[in-house]
């Protein structure tokens, strides 16, 4: 093995995709750009696509638009095609580039289309306009058709090529057969010397189309500049310690295991946890929580996430697309990209329907030309209205920018939705089972009573309750611990044989004396007697406390009791998903009088307590079999197993890897009420997408035969063919509109 640069090609585009030979970008038509890549470990006969994420590459990325020059973007837009799809920065690059593109095509279109029209036939036979023209009217509109065809019509032609290629028919197929007939058959007629053309046909069908493409991709735009702020939230430079001095370095450069600086103010370059300091750090743009979170060493950072007060130094545990904001713009362009199953029916109607347009074209011209034996010029009226008209364009456009705008919309709310399917497949929901702690409680219990038996003191129930809880990290272990801070106990040491019992509590030998602290169900089952305390615990546990039973060698000896405060809008949650129709049922490893109490202020009627985390997986197959279509909500750790077998799996109040690999829906906030919110999105978003699809459906359905001339021997009747283009455009335009609408629903999801 030899140390060497070898040179691969990279699509502008998309730095995944790469080749070992120069050509053009199986996904877009871009021509791949050489790059070198430097291995020493490189073999001259691997292939680039072999483990090349491990290769030192240099860095590629698309320039951004607003600093490409008018010939740069003049060359990317001639081999820029139709449906193209690219995810990240690069992406976004790129559908910006695209909008801009569309509409100079369109402008520049719709500048020549005017005078074409005025000179046409339409204009001299309709309009009634009579315009000195310097030569023959005909090789004048071939002269001012010409430029509108090759460049702003352009699209539709290479689109065409890249479809047949991968032996697909498109919208662009359908645009291409239409404008090519026009445009030829009037360069046919402009030779044999007729006065008579399609000139205004193919012009206008550019621009009409153009415009409806214009539209549909600024409605889609507003979503993509919501990512790019998100990304923006990012600084592009970091401090870090380099050699025992503070260096500043671009944000991309920083490394895992690097220490970040941070002082008041700053951003936060990337993820990573605290290694020195105090601070407040306000995550509020990242999660959504709006009161900045305390951060001490050991606790983590999210990027893009602001530095409040203190002075602080952090190890740099995750960079680049790793980190959770990445993570995050990942999981909404997915969502964007992906199909809704609606859609996935409407694609493959819409692939009949080409099919269905041309060999209706083909059939209104014969049947009129040879049979009903119509002038040639009337029945390529027919025929090219036909085809045009019946283009699937407002199909193909029904659900992805209803999934578009809704996807986005819920990111604004902190409300991160995977897939398209699992957009539509939320509205169906008819149960939804809700962890308590995290969930409906804050998930922070405070210490509120401290029963003893005979000859035993508070202090001393806390100080050996802390020093066996001291190991475990469940939040009453923290609240006993708390406690015992608040009243400066000194907690012993000395703790040996330490055993964490799930969902039951804990066992240690601190200094000597044999501790068990737990539920009663752990004392039940060690036969430890709590018949010195029971009238306590009764009257804790009817108030919906929970309770943490001390034994001391065998002996009940005590016990502390916790609230978990509700959180504020948990009841108003609870009561406007019920309206909806929805069973809501509360899982905890609770106590039942405990789960029943806090239920009852809940006005939960349906409750599973003393469930083990391990356990409860099987409750939300109980609602399942009882034929409930169920979410589970949880705070994605330790609810991992009941998130997998529900139908929706939701992760609340979390950004963490496993909430975001487990769960179908992430909360970013700890807000209940955000579990309405998901499902009113949906709901509206299913009706958008419904009404887009009926519409585009029955447009189409109607609108075919009227264009071959159904109604021509009795009424009249006919469509010009420009006059389809623009009712095939007004098609498109509604039900991107439409989809736009959706954002009104945002008024529902901020009233809770």
């Amino acid at each position: 093995m030899t140390s060497q640069n070898k040179s691969f090609y990279i699509c502008p585009m998309d730095p995944d995709v790469i080749s070992d030979k120069p050509g053009r970008c199986p996904k877009c038509g871009m021509s791949l750009v050489a790059k070198a890549i430097k291995d020493k470990n490189l073999e001259p006969s691997e292939k680039p696509m072999e483990g090349h994420a491990n290769h030192k590459m240099e860095e590629h990325r698309m320039k951004p638009v607003s600093e490409m020059s008018f010939w740069e973007k003049f060359k990317m837009g001639m081999f820029m095609a139709m449906g193209m799809e690219h995810g990240g920065l690069a992406g976004r690059e790129m559908a910006k580039l695209m909008e801009e593109d569309i509409r100079n095509k369109f402008f520049f279109s719709l500048l020549f289309t005017i005078p074409i029209i005025a000179y046409s036939p339409v204009g001299e036979k309709i309009l009634g306009l009579q315009l000195p023209s310097p030569i023959p009217s005909a090789w004048l509109l071939l002269i001012l058709t010409t430029p509108v065809f090759f460049y702003s019509g352009w699209i539709f032609l290479y689109s065409t090529v890249k479809a047949l290629q991968k032996r697909t028919l498109n919208m662009a197929v359908l645009i291409a057969v239409g404008i090519t007939a026009a445009y030829v058959f009037s360069i046919v007629l402009t030779l044999i010397g007729s006065n008579d053309s399609f000139y205004e046909a193919a012009a206008m069908l550019i621009t009409f189309v153009l415009f409806g493409h214009w539209m549909e991709m600024k409605s889609r735009r507003g979503t993509t500049d919501a990512l790019q702020a998100l990304f923006n939230l990012v600084p592009p430079k970091a401090r870090v310690v380099k050699n025992g001095k503070e260096v500043e370095i671009p944000t991309s450069e920083v490394k895992i295991g690097d220490i970040v600086i941070l002082k008041p103010g700053d951003k936060v370059p990337v993820d990573g946890q605290i290694t020195e300091g105090e601070t407040a750090i306000d995550e509020s743009l990242v999660t959504g929580e709006s009161i900045p979170t305390s951060k001490i060493k050991g606790d983590s950072v999210i990027g893009g996430s602001i530095n409040q007060s203190g002075s602080v130094r952090f190890k740099a545990t995750k960079i680049g697309e790793d980190t959770a904001l990445a993570q995050i713009v990942k999981m909404v362009e997915v969502a964007q990209n992906s199909k809704a199953p609606g859609q996935k029916i409407a694609d493959r109607f819409a692939q009949y329907l080409v099919i269905v347009a041309v060999g209706g074209g083909l059939l209104a011209f014969g049947g009129w030309y040879f049979v009903m034996g119509v002038p040639i010029l009337v029945a390529l009226t027919f025929a090219i209205s036909t085809t045009v008209i019946a283009c699937p364009d407002a199909l193909g456009l029904a659900t992805p920018t209803a999934v578009a705008v809704g996807t986005g919309l819920g990111a604004k709310h902190n409300i991160l939705i995977k897939d398209a399917p699992t957009l539509e497949q939320v509205s169906k929901i008819q149960a939804v089972v809700l962890d308590k702690t995290g969930t409906l409680t804050e998930g922070k219990p405070k210490i509120t009573d401290i029963i003893t038996a005979e000859n035993w003191t508070q202090d001393e129930i806390l100080r050996l309750d802390s020093a066996a809880e001291a190991k475990s990290s469940h939040p009453l272990s923290k609240a006993i611990l708390e406690e015992a801070q608040r009243r400066k106990i000194k907690i012993p040491q000395k703790v040996e044989k330490f055993k964490n019992i799930p969902g039951h509590g804990v066992e240690a030998f601190v200094e000597g004396k044999h501790i068990i602290v737990g539920t009663l169900k752990l004392m039940k089952d060690r036969n430890i007697n709590i018949a010195r305390i029971q009238k306590n615990i009764d009257t804790l546990l009817t108030d919906g406390k929970t309770i943490m039973v001390l034994a001391v060698d065998g002996k009940v000896v005590g016990v502390a009791a916790a609230q978990d405060p509700i959180k504020d809008n948990a009841k108003k949650a609870v009561e406007r998903m019920q309206e909806l129709g929805l069973e809501i049922a509360m899982i905890t490893g609770d106590n039942t009088k405990t789960a029943e109490a806090i239920g009852k202020q809940l006005g939960i009627k349906r409750i599973f307590a003393e469930v083990l985390p391990e356990d409860k997986a099987k409750y939300v197959k109980k609602l399942q079999e009882e034929g409930k279509f169920t979410a589970m909500v949880g705070d994605g750790v330790n609810d991992a197993p009941a998130l997998a077998q529900a139908d929706i799996g939701i992760a609340i109040g979390a950004g963490t890897d496993v909430a975001i690999e487990t769960a179908n829906v992430v909360l970013m906030k700890s807000d209940p009420a955000d579990v309405l919110r998901a499902i009113k999105l949906s709901k509206a978003t299913v009706t958008k997408m419904k009404q887009n699809l009926f519409w585009a459906s029955i447009y189409n359905l109607l609108a075919i035969p009227i264009a071959a001339g159904i109604l021509y021997p009795k009424f009249g009747i006919s469509l010009r063919p420009e006059i389809s283009a623009l009712l095939m455009s007004i098609s498109s335009i509604i039900v991107a509109t439409n989809a736009v609408l959706l954002n009104r629903a945002e008024k529902s999801l901020v009233e809770i």
